[in-house]
């Protein structure tokens, strides 16, 4: 009997976490640049003595869903949409260089280029400034020039476009690192600008996803039912037992 509620509860935990990855999912459907996250699950028995023949669910996060959004044209000089496998390099919150899909970006009031979250922008050499007064503009190879007033073009630095070989980790700040540190610009890596990648997340498959879900979990919780149910019939016929 405890191994139906054991195998149930783990389960029915299972589904659970499965529902907060979907949800997560669903809620950056339209965030740009946003890769869907993948979960998976595998039996892990437990060790110890008596317990061969307990198994649990242990999730297995694969990683990420690499599969390109679509690509919508904006108008906006700062706004570019990654092309092929290359990322875009930011400095993250704690000071290391971390890498995003996300291409919608600002300058703020210091003239510093940063991302719709406020993460500055890296280029060749560190974070790009950005004169005051001038219209800025994109070059598909990356490169960010300055118009001032007087219609003169400067060119003020280069994104730092890298592309890995390997899938990146997303980290809790849902920005992606590199196993092996920082990586090196790519110089082939290329944008298009005036555009913006969009999120490689299917809202009605991940909708029916989590309809599955729910119904797996509520299947789960069925059989913990049972398993009380049977076993407060076995104590009932255990204390009529003619002693």
């Amino acid at each position: 009997m405890d191994r139906m509620i054991y195998l149930s509860m783990s389960g029915a935990k299972a589904s659970m976490q499965r529902q907060d990855t979907l949800a997560n999912n669903l809620a950056n459907a339209s965030t740009p640049g946003f890769r869907a996250e993948l979960q998976a699950f595998r039996a892990v028995p437990v060790l110890g003595s008596g317990a061969s023949t307990r198994v649990y669910a242990l999730e297995s996060t694969p990683g990420y869903d690499d599969t390109a959004g679509p690509i919508t044209s904006t108008g906006r000089n700062l706004d570019v949409a990654v092309k092929g496998n290359s990322w875009l390099s930011v400095q993250a919150l704690d000071g290391t260089e971390a890498y995003t899909r996300g291409g919608a970006l600002d300058v703020t009031a210091d003239g510093t280029l940063v991302t719709r979250s406020g993460l500055p922008v890296l280029g060749d050499g560190g974070p790009i400034q950005v004169p005051p007064n001038t219209e800025i503009s994109i070059g598909a190879d990356g490169t960010v020039s300055a118009k001032d007033r007087t219609g003169r073009s400067t060119g003020v630095g280069r994104l730092k476009l890298v592309t890995p070989e390997v899938k990146l980790d997303r980290g809790t700040d849902g920005l992606f690192r590199s196993a092996d540190g920082d990586l090196d610009a790519d110089p082939n890596a290329r944008v298009q600008d005036g555009a913006l990648e969009g999120s490689n997340v299917s809202a009605v498959e991940t909708m029916v996803s989590m309809i599955a879900a729910a119904r797996q979990f509520e299947a789960q919780m069925k059989m913990v039912q049972t398993a009380e149910a049977d076993e407060r019939a076995a104590s009932q016929l255990l204390s009529n037992a003619p002693r």
